[in-house]
């Protein structure tokens, strides 16, 4: 940090590391609620929809007492809400326009016709990130991914201008209602690229269904078993996981290829 020429800022772009993560520190919660929120986030991966009253009866299940406020309070903070429709209890921001959802009974023929994007919950020893990921439907290659302590939308736009690179782009790009890509800023860089934007209907539980597959797969089979301790450490070992993902792993819905293999013989 003291270097003579090189800012903070630059050490970081030439390092390949966001400046989000040299500035991170472990999130203030206690190791109980911390506890907790990883007990929330595995079960949520097999029961998406549970609500904070059935969450906070499998804490319950466990032996730990806590109340139904404090669950609600965990799951806003891990941005989870059970995936059924339920009253609209809240206004969307009238400045952020919401686009109709444009895949329904649409055929899935070919890479890069429907891109889709998504953030999850990631827990560490000692606090927890936020992850996104940008992923191709036909292939489900992972088009790219970025980390963040914070839900604001600078590491959403940093993995779509990633994933925008080399001259590629979808004819549909498909994301869930969030701030994050409702965000003038993400639409915009959408529009100006020609990408057609489709937003999940509300309650609609497989609008979305590819990438809540990624992060049952990054969970269970590298975030959950290594529990990472350090940011720098949960980079490294993501990109080493999403290269697996994308080079190594088979998949059976793919007739076992690899996302690559799909992704690049399905360019039209």
């Amino acid at each position: 940090p003291d270097h003579p020429v090189l800012s903070v800022r630059r050490q970081c772009e030439l390092i390949g590391l966001n400046r989000a993560t040299y500035y991170y520190e472990p999130v203030k919660e206690t190791p109980l609620n911390l506890t907790f929120m990883r007990l929330i986030d595995e079960q949520y991966m097999r029961t998406p929809f549970y609500g904070s009253p059935k969450m906070t009866e499998y804490l319950r299940s466990l032996d730990y007492c806590v109340s139904p406020k404090r669950t609600t309070r965990l799951m806003r903070v891990m941005g989870l809400q059970a995936v059924v429709p339920k009253r609209r209890m809240t206004k969307s921001n009238p400045d952020h326009k919401v686009y109709p959802y444009l895949l329904r009974n649409v055929p899935i023929v070919r890479a890069d016709q429907v891109w889709s994007a998504d953030i999850t919950y990631v827990p560490m020893d000692q606090g927890f990130m936020y992850l996104v990921a940008i992923l191709d439907w036909f292939s489900r290659y992972v088009l790219s991914w970025q980390l963040s302590n914070t839900l604001d939308n600078n590491f959403c736009i940093k993995a779509l201008e990633e994933a925008l690179e080399h001259n590629r782009k979808p004819a549909i790009f498909n994301t869930d209602q969030g701030v994050q890509f409702t965000s003038h800023n993400f639409t915009e860089r959408l529009e100006s690229a020609e990408v057609k934007i489709s937003m999940d209907g509300r309650g609609r539980v497989f609008d979305n269904i590819f990438i809540e597959r990624l992060w049952r797969s990054v969970k269970y089979e590298d975030i959950y078993l290594r529990n990472y301790s350090a940011v720098i450490g949960l980079e490294q070992g993501l990109d080493r996981y999403f290269q697996f993902y994308n080079n190594e792993r088979f998949h059976q819905s793919l007739d076992y290829k690899t996302p690559t293999q799909v992704y690049y013989a399905g360019l039209l």
